[in-house]
């Protein structure tokens, strides 16, 4: 009986050394503890905002992008280079990708200085990332081929890097390369790269053809 009475009067004394404890604890950390305890709710409601935000945000640059691309397809090329215009300046992908069609457009509507300058300051932006930045090389140099006052070297000098073998547009800088030999009269370069396209397996299945044929039209 002693044992009990004294069992039970060790826990109520731990019980209120706990307690007293807890209200020392409390009341100097407690404004601290709410402040950090909302801190955590703001935060997880922030950032719950944050996902629904940004998922509206891109759904709302897809469907301008969409709506820009309708334009371009139905003949409404200069609404279309403004509507790309406008998105250009948007993050993420939508407006990068306006840039690059912005930039076709305006080749396409024969604004080649203006397409040229576009895409020069793709490959030149850093925050674009390599990939794009060696497409514009790609799509400059496409236009920049078929102009006769364009000096060939610089546009060779530019292609050269993309044509390693770890560079996703290895071919079609090579095609190109290819095109920029037989402008300047180098038959034998040209059969050379169009060679190459031809018997390498990754080349994609039309442009291996495009150089079979042409292969067979210069031999």
């Amino acid at each position: 009986m002693a044992d009990h009475t004294e069992n039970s009067l060790i826990r109520e004394i731990d019980e209120e050394l706990r307690q007293e404890q807890f209200h020392k604890v409390w009341s100097r950390y407690g404004k601290v503890i709410l402040v950090a305890a909302g801190l955590c709710v703001a935060a997880a409601a922030g950032y719950q905002f944050w996902i629904k935000y940004d998922l509206e945000t891109r759904q709302a640059l897809g469907d301008r992008f969409a709506a820009a691309q309708k334009l371009a397809e139905t003949g409404s090329a200069d609404a279309a280079v403004g509507a790309f215009k406008s998105l250009a300046g948007a993050s993420g992908g939508y407006g990068l990708l306006a840039r690059i069609q912005e930039a076709g457009l305006l080749a396409k509507n024969g604004d080649t200085a203006g397409a040229l300058a576009a895409y020069n300051a793709i490959a030149a932006d850093t925050g674009a990332g390599k990939l794009y930045q060696d497409l514009a090389v790609i799509l400059a140099a496409g236009l920049e081929i078929n102009d006769p006052g364009t000096d060939a070297q610089k546009i060779q000098d530019r292609l050269a890097p993309l044509m390693a073998a770890d560079n996703p547009w290895r071919f079609s800088a090579q095609e190109l390369a290819a095109a920029l030999a037989l402008r300047a009269g180098d038959k034998a370069k040209a059969l050379d790269i169009y060679g190459a396209l031809s018997k390498d397996a990754e080349t994609p299945a039309r442009m291996r053809q495009r150089a079979t044929e042409l292969l067979t039209i210069l031999r």
